[in-house]
């Protein structure tokens, strides 16, 4: 487990037997391009089917300030963010949408998402 994973804490879902839907949206996210230095910023948007765990909110703040230094790209933190939240809660479903800022006369949009097996399965039309 990674130094950034030990930051997330969960709690026990109450509900396990029942798929419902988790949506946190963090303004506030900040990190650093790796090639220009300059700070990036983008809105976080955490949507999740819980297992057994949810994810508790201050330790998810805590979690994303610990990347305002990392010099890492886009692509590579949005989806270092998914792998991240899936090793600590497991949950049935997780989907992250990274809104960056324009910079440079350019905006980006990166969405990754993560599907359970059984949760694709039980959910087929």
């Amino acid at each position: 487990m990674n130094e950034k994973v030990k930051l997330i804490e969960v709690f026990e879902n109450k509900y396990p037997g029942r798929d419902y839907n988790i949506i946190h949206t963090a303004p506030e996210f900040t990190s650093v391009c790796p090639k220009t230095g300059q700070p990036d910023f983008a809105t976080i948007i955490l949507e999740y089917v819980p297992d057994k765990y949810c994810i508790e909110l201050k330790s998810l703040k805590l979690y994303y300030n610990s990347y305002r230094n990392d010099g890492i790209y886009f692509e590579s933190v949005t989806n270092q963010i998914l792998d991240d939240l899936v090793e600590a809660c497991q949950p049935r479903y997780l989907h992250i949408t990274a809104e960056f800022n324009v910079r440079g006369g350019i905006g980006s949009v990166i969405e990754v998402e993560y599907e359970s097996e059984d949760f694709f399965k039980d959910n087929l039309l």
